[in-house]
């Protein structure tokens, strides 16, 4: 079992949604980045997404375009995240990590070499917003081999097509669009959802970084609110 599969097993034991929040590496600049890893980590933060500075974020809403490119602006770039993977292990030996990116980036990077990196860097996996399953076997066999997972999406309008694909890479967990469309804080889930699956908004987090004048407190108090909130029989807070 990896990290994140240990760590959604124990959650399943203590009937908790995990607390997964979404970094992006470099913002608002690196050492603020390091410093509210360390903040998530007080908070207690259950694994981490560290996004990957991209220059054209389609996927994205406004909240994380924006923190793409002012992260792209002041030069941060896959090694940034990688750096910031090393500085959260080397904290937390337990904690999975996850590396959220675009495809180009990694293309860029060749593969194999990106596995290799990622793995150096002691993190478990990669989520790639733009690469469908269908076309994702050489990262999938080159993560594979390094023992680190490729986390797929499915939307809600996926079909049972896109589903066994999806299921044929054998992932550690799927990540599950909760709804149509780009990225951003919501008030609201869509109707049709059974169950609450997000588990935390990333737009949520940057949209409170971006707009406080001390990031790193902030952060952590809203991020301990929502640990607090993830345990059975808590309200869950307000979405900033």
């Amino acid at each position: 079992m990896n990290r994140f599969a240990r760590t959604f097993a124990r959650l399943r034991e203590e009937g908790a949604c995990g607390l997964l929040p979404y970094l992006m590496a470099g913002y608002p600049d690196v050492e603020t980045s390091h410093r509210l890893a360390d903040a998530a980590l007080d908070a207690g933060a259950d694994g981490f997404e560290i996004g990957v500075p991209f220059s054209d974020p389609l996927a994205d809403g406004a909240t994380l375009q924006r923190v793409n490119a002012r992260a792209v602006e002041a030069g941060a770039t896959l090694d940034t995240a990688l750096d910031l993977t090393r500085a959260i292990r080397k904290r937390s030996t337990e904690t999975p990590i996850a590396l959220m990116s675009y495809y180009n980036p990694l293309r860029q990077r060749g593969e194999a070499q990106f596995a290799a990196d990622l793995a150096a860097a002691d993190a478990d996996g990669a989520i790639v917003a733009d690469l469908p399953p269908e076309e994702a076997s050489t990262l999938h066999a080159a993560l594979r081999e390094r023992k680190l997972t490729l986390v797929p999406f499915l939307a809600p309008t996926s079909g049972a097509e896109r589903m066994r694909a999806v299921a044929a890479l054998e992932p550690v967990f799927v990540y599950c669009v909760a709804l149509v469309g780009v990225t951003g804080a919501r008030q609201d889930l869509a109707a049709t959802l059974d169950a609450f699956l997000s588990q935390v908004f990333a737009s949520a987090l940057a949209d409170l970084v971006e707009r406080s004048t001390d990031p790193v407190p902030a952060a952590r108090e809203y991020l301990r609110d929502m640990k607090r909130a993830s345990m059975r029989g808590h309200p869950a807070p307000a979405s900033p």
